[in-house]
């Protein structure tokens, strides 16, 4: 008699995603492309056509672009005037 076997479970490792949501349209059409040797990166959106760009560090990511694309973008329309009429 033998034992039995263990069942092997994998574990899926969770990648960043591709494309972001975009905070004008609402579309999932934002790409960040970094340029590291150039130490800049463009966000864009292919639906909408709004285009950032930011520099960057060596060690910062799509995501972290994004973020940064994203707090730009909500601290301007947070700081549009309201007229009270």
């Amino acid at each position: 008699m033998g034992r039995r076997r263990r069942k092997v479970v994998r574990i899926p490792r969770k990648r960043l995603p591709r494309f972001f949501s975009c905070p004008r349209c609402g579309q999932q059409s934002v790409r960040v492309e970094i340029f590291r040797d150039e130490g800049r990166a463009v966000v864009s959106c292919g639906n909408c056509g709004l285009k950032e760009e930011f520099p960057v560090k060596p060690a910062q990511k799509e995501v972290d672009v994004y973020c940064m694309f994203t707090d730009k973008i909500y601290g301007s329309l947070k700081r549009a005037p309201v007229s009270k009429a």
